[in-house]
Order: C-alpha cells, then sequence, then structure tokens
C-alpha cells in the first residue's frame, strides 16, 4: 500500500503541525483492509482494547470491551461507533497502512485505531494532543473542524470521554473511501457517519509530554542512585549569618541534581528504551520453540525473508559511525561492526532478506537469534502476529 499523488515535502513544510488538510484518495489502490465483521470479532477479544460508544436521547455512554459477542444485535437504530485501538498489532494488513507514513521517525508512530459506526454515529467534538491520519476505509463520514483547543477549553461532564462544552465547526468536508484527513494536534473536529458500514482508520502518532518525559527519567535514575551519593562541602568557611543558604551551596545543590539530569547519553538510552516498550506489554508474542543460533544461519544461508512483528518497536541511536544502540521493545542492544547495517535495516524496513554472507557473523546471529526469541522478528510472516 503506497501513495500515487501526495507531496510528502509540500505537507511537511506547510502542514504538519500547522493546520489541517483533506487528501483525495491518494493511493496507488486503496482496498479496505478489514471487514466489519472482523472488527467486531477484535472488540470480543480478551486481549484487545476496544469501547463501543452509543447515543440516546443527547446522551453518550460509552462501554469497555470485551464487548459479548451478542452485544451488536441489541443495538437496534440507536447510533453507536466501536473503537479498537492496535488493530496493526493483530491484523497485518492494517500494519500495511502504517508503512506509507514512515517518512516521519518511528518512534513518533503510535498504532492504527480502526472504528466502525452505523448511520449517525461518532465519538462527538474533541481534540487530541497528538496528530493523526484519518483514513475512510468504507463507507463515508463527514468530518468538521474547529478551533484550536487546550487544556483550559471547557469540556462536558463524563467520566470516560473527552466531549467539547461547545464546537463551532469552520470546515467540513465529507471523506469517501480512501480519502485521508489530517488533523494537527489541539484542533477540534467530528466524525459522523453518513450511512451504515462506516470504518475509518486512525494513524495515531507519540506526542510524550514534559511532564512525563521528566517523571519517567526521574523515576528511572532514582532506581540507580545510591543512598551515600551526598552533598558534602569538605571546604566550609563560617557563614556572617547562618540562616543564609549560600550561593556556593546552591550552586553545589544544584550541580548534585543537574549532573545527573543533564546526562545527555544517559538521557538516549533511558529514552529508547521507554519509547520502544510496547503498547500492550502483557502480551506474550515469544515463539513456543526457540529458534538457535544453528537453526538462524541455515535460515539465513537460504535466503529465507524476515518479518517485522508490527506489535514490535524499532528505533536506534546512532554513538558512533561504527556503532548504534538498537531498542527494540523496551531492551537495548549494542551493535557494531556487521550488525550495525543490520540494526539500520531492521528499522527501516518491515520484511528483508539479508545477505547470506552474514550468516557467518557472530554479531549478526547473536542479535537476531534474540530479536526472534523475543518475538520481534519471524522469518514466517503468519508467525509474526500470533499471540
Amino acid at each position: 500500500m503506497q501513495f500515487s499523488s501526495f507531496n510528502i515535502d509540500l505537507f511537511l513544510r506547510d502542514y504538519w503541525q500547522k493546520k489541517p488538510l483533506l487528501i483525495k484518495n491518494p493511493w496507488s489502490a486503496w482496498n479496505n483492509p478489514l471487514s466489519p465483521d472482523e472488527l467486531a470479532g477484535l472488540a470480543c477479544d480478551d486481549h484487545v482494547e476496544s469501547r463501543l460508544i452509543t447515543q440516546e436521547s443527547g446522551d453518550w455512554n460509552a462501554e469497555n470491551g470485551p464487548l459479548p459477542e451478542d452485544r451488536f444485535g441489541q443495538l437496534d437504530r440507536l447510533p453507536y461507533t466501536l473503537l479498537v485501538q492496535a488493530v496493526d498489532h493483530y491484523i497485518p494488513e492494517v500494519a500495511a497502512v502504517i508503512e506509507p507514513f514512515r517518512f516521519i521517525p518511528n518512534w513518533r508512530i503510535d498504532d492504527v485505531m480502526v472504528s466502525y459506526a452505523s448511520d449517525g454515529g461518532g465519538v462527538g467534538p474533541h481534540f487530541d494532543h497528538y496528530d493523526v491520519f484519518l483514513i475512510q476505509g468504507l463507507g463515508t463520514r463527514r468530518w468538521q473542524i474547529g478551533k484550536m483547543c487546550d487544556e483550559n477549553t471547557p469540556l462536558l461532564p463524563h467520566d470516560q470521554l473527552r466531549l467539547l462544552e461547545t464546537f463551532e465547526p469552520q470546515q467540513q468536508w465529507v471523506l469517501e473511501p480512501g480519502d485521508m484527513l489530517y488533523v494537527p494536534p489541539g484542533i477540534s473536529h467530528n466524525g459522523v457517519a453518513v450511512g451504515d458500514d462506516c470504518m475509518t482508520y486512525s494513524v495515531g502518532f507519540r506526542a510524550p509530554s514534559r511532564g512525563e518525559l521528566i517523571g519517567d527519567w526521574c523515576d528511572d535514575m532514582l532506581a540507580e542512585l545510591l543512598d551515600d551519593d551526598r552533598y558534602a562541602d569538605p571546604d566550609l568557611a563560617k557563614q556572617q549569618n547562618p540562616g543564609e543558604i549560600s550561593s556556593d551551596a546552591i550552586d553545589r545543590l544544584h550541580a548534585l541534581v543537574t549532573e545527573k539530569v543533564g546526562d545527555k547519553d544517559a538521557f538516549s538510552r533511558w529514552f529508547g528504551k521507554y519509547n520502544s516498550t510496547p503498547k500492550y506489554p502483557e502480551l506474550d508474542w515469544q515463539p513456543e520453540i526457540p529458534i538457535d543460533s544453528d537453526e538462524l544461519r541455515k535460515q539465513l544461508a537460504d535466503e529465507t525473508p524476515l518479518y517485522r512483528n508490527s506489535a514490535s518497536r524499532f528505533s536506534y541511536v546512532r554513538q558512533h559511525q561504527e556503532a548504534v544502540t538498537l531498542f527494540v521493545n523496551g531492551q537495548a542492544f549494542e551493535c557494531s561492526g556487521d550488525a550495525v547495517p543490520v540494526a539500520e535495516m531492521l528499522c527501516g524496513e518491515e520484511q528483508f532478506s539479508l545477505d547470506p554472507d552474514f550468516a557467518i557473523s557472530d554479531q549478526v546471529v547473536d542479535l537476531l537469534v534474540s530479536l526472534c526469541n523475543l518475538g520481534s522478528l519471524a522469518f514466517e510472516s503468519e508467525d509474526q502476529n500470533q499471540a
């Protein structure tokens, strides 16, 4: 699945995190990758995050999944929307929807949420803290765009939904299959299904807040700090007033904190692990039978294709020209020599075959064995998305 008529450079320059953009069917060929029945089946699965949103007499109701199989038959003609998170984790054809968006760095991409709505169904006027591409997969949906919002924007009282108290549309479009709408962070929007069998694929992006970064980074540092790493002032001199906290003391105290917080190398290593942690770490993707180095060498020698598990997050930080740290599923892998181009390929390609010469490299084999046994790589595509 690729774009045929989408100017990426123009988009990044004029629209990314600046203003909404309607993109009329930019695909070389659009085929809806998931049926409504398949989506409903996922919503009944204990391992899958889902919500059902219904509207009745002006009230919005939200139910968290897993949903009983007979729930959909009880909806009568109520407008409703079924939302299923991270469908790309389970359905390879949905994971393929992400690939054209790799012009955005891997670490920024979150997942693909898929929604199904009956006529008039939606989730109400709202805004998000992240960028999103809304792709119409099946049926039609009317999208309305409103003003910029922030944390001070009034919301309706609701335990589970962040609905705007007031919403005044400034633009609107009706999207048909293959059409796409980009919405930057903070821009209010409202989508309503026009007719039944309306499916929308939402490609969302990660935008960690300053508070999240500081909080998690500090928690990670605290776990490694020693109790005897304390303030000291061996050159203490008598002060004129004992009540003053001197500038020298402030400097020492400040340095005691900032020396750790300001360690860029430690931060990059922490962030790589933090950002690559799976969305659902409780899911076990490890193969039933671990692969060993002999079997892996045989597969490489046969040029058997490798496939990346779409539920795994791959990214790397370059240490210098001849070494990178690869981050996968919250783990760090130090790569040098032959393992460097392999690590780069792992992050850049969804599937690939390696040159058979790599089968003799212990560094490459050790890395691939670890990733296969982690469940992040597989030699068989049908194995990659089996929980």
